[in-house]
């Protein structure tokens, strides 16, 4: 139950290691796997449809100070290439950011482009605050650099603007100031989300049902806080990929931890395992290489999407190993099969804005508990240590985390029953491969809170860009989250008339 400062250092990054003995494991919350940003030759798309504007957004909504009236550039970009006008009352589809830059959300999130035509819709994209080129500090970089990030989680002032409860205000006022500027008015707006972005989407249809009309929440784990969810949800479900896809290739993996630190307590053990894995710089300590490991099971397992297949790609790799008589050649195998083709395997995680930003949001309120306390998982013991999380958030800004106010200010608890009182118009998408949705809702709440889960889907699949490959259930999943938005709008369309009349 060690190295929770640096675990904060290491949370989302590009396949970056997850901190094996740290309390809070927390994998990557990103719609897409990390590894594929950067990459949008990848999902082809047109650049040309899309236009980028900037809104002088307010810094403080909840303040009356003078500080609190201090504005800057928020970033944000529209596709009207299918947009059926104002006069038609036509919708709009919002993307709402999350924990990064929006250049790539805009080539790889499918849903909202694939489905404005159908629906003669607008296709807004809006960048959550401090991200991107939307950052009180300014740009100083470009759109992807870390010196303003660094910058604002340092300033003991600017940060504290820097939550969900503020970024959710920003996306209102933005908002309404879109449907204004294009006397949009009666335009009905449906939030789309995916995993943090989908914890948005759900909360922001519940804090403003007069904007949004109806919200698409994929892969969100909106009950992974506050002990809402057993700690041990996440890597359970990794195990149970693996698990499924080869028994033999789950014990290899189960087995190697012990052998990891046998061999690095030999004479030049370490060099050994450098060698061995071929990193590209020689390892410093054996958590090193285990954290690697461990981020790359729990990556392929949460992205483990069709037709690739990442969990089964990499039990291949380990089972053709099998004759091989060292349980590290195997294991390595498995890494080639997964991340074929690298003149070398680099150990150690980078810096980015994300990650930068993401330690201060999970050492404020973005607290999610997970550990692992099963003895049937392939990783090792690591449970969940609230007071060695509070210890290092201290030490890192010199604040406490709020493990309670997610779900104070957002609700959670006695879900189906508070919902059902009051809440409409959301769906809730999961698929059970991802890890991630130990901590989803999966079942309905009521007959306009729905789940919508495929048995093997992965993180966020649903709204990203549809290909030839995708699979029957996942069409299928698809055209049931179109229905259910095409059923919002018939209902708000009749209304419309209604008080027209």
């Amino acid at each position: 139950m060690i190295f929770m400062f640096q675990w904060l250092l290491l949370f989302l990054v590009t396949l970056t290691p997850t901190i094996i003995g740290a309390p809070n494991k927390t994998p990557p919350l990103s719609p897409v796997n990390p590894s594929l940003r950067g990459h949008t030759d990848v999902f082809a798309t047109s650049s040309n449809d899309f236009e980028t504007f900037f809104y002088n957004q307010t810094l403080d909504h909840f303040n009356f100070k003078p500080e609190s009236y201090a504005t800057f550039q928020q970033r944000y970009i529209i596709n009207s290439k299918w947009w059926g006008g104002a006069s038609k009352n036509a919708p709009i589809l919002v993307y709402l950011g999350a924990e990064g830059p929006i250049d790539d959300d805009v080539t790889i999130l499918g849903f909202l482009t694939e489905n404005a035509p159908r629906f003669k819709a607008l296709v807004v994209f809006l960048e959550h605050r401090f991200y991107g080129e939307s950052n009180p500090f300014g740009l100083k970089g470009g759109s992807q650099s870390i010196e303003a990030m660094e910058e604002s989680v340092k300033n003991k002032t600017i940060r504290g603007y820097f939550n969900s409860a503020q970024a959710l205000a920003d996306y209102a006022e933005l908002l309404l100031h879109i449907k204004n500027k294009l006397h949009a008015h009666n335009s009905p707006i449906i939030v789309i989300g995916g995993s943090y972005g989908g914890m948005l989407a759900s909360w922001f249809r519940l804090k403003y049902p007069h904007i949004a009309l109806g919200a698409l929440a994929s892969s969100a784990p909106i009950l992974y806080f506050d002990d809402l969810t057993p700690q041990d949800g996440y890597y359970s479900i990794v195990t149970k990929d693996f698990e499924e896809a080869s028994e033999n290739c789950y014990t290899t993996i189960k087995k190697s931890w012990n052998e990891i630190d046998r061999v690095a307590s030999m004479p030049n053990g370490l060099a050994i395992l450098s060698q061995k894995f071929k990193t590209c710089s020689p390892l410093n300590n054996a958590m090193e290489l285990k954290n690697y490991l461990d981020s790359t099971y729990a990556s392929a397992a949460q992205y483990n999407a069709p037709p690739r297949y990442p969990t089964t790609r990499i039990c291949q790799g380990i089972d053709a190993a099998s004759n091989a008589t060292d349980i590290l050649d195997r294991v390595f195998a498995g890494v080639v099969a997964y991340q074929p083709n690298r003149p070398c395997y680099n150990v150690t995680p980078g810096v980015t804005q994300t990650s930068i930003g993401w330690q201060w949001q999970v050492c404020s309120e973005m607290v999610i508990p997970i550990g692992i306390t099963s003895n049937v998982s392939m990783f090792p013991r690591s449970p969940y240590d609230a007071k060695e999380f509070d210890d290092d958030c201290d030490k890192m800004f010199g604040v406490m985390p709020r493990p309670h106010w997610a779900t104070t200010y957002y609700g959670g608890q006695d879900i189906r029953m508070i919902l059902s009182k009051f809440g409409s118009n959301i769906i809730f998408s999961n698929g059970l491969r991802d890890p991630y949705s130990s901590g989803g809702v999966l079942e309905d709440i009521s007959e306009n809170i729905l789940a919508l889960k495929t048995t093997n889907g992965s993180h966020c699949l649903d709204i990203l860009k549809s290909v030839e490959t995708d699979p029957e259930w996942l069409v299928k999943q698809r055209k049931d989250e179109v229905k259910i938005i095409s059923r919002w709008f018939r209902k708000y369309y009749q209304n419309l008339r209604l008080l027209k009349h």
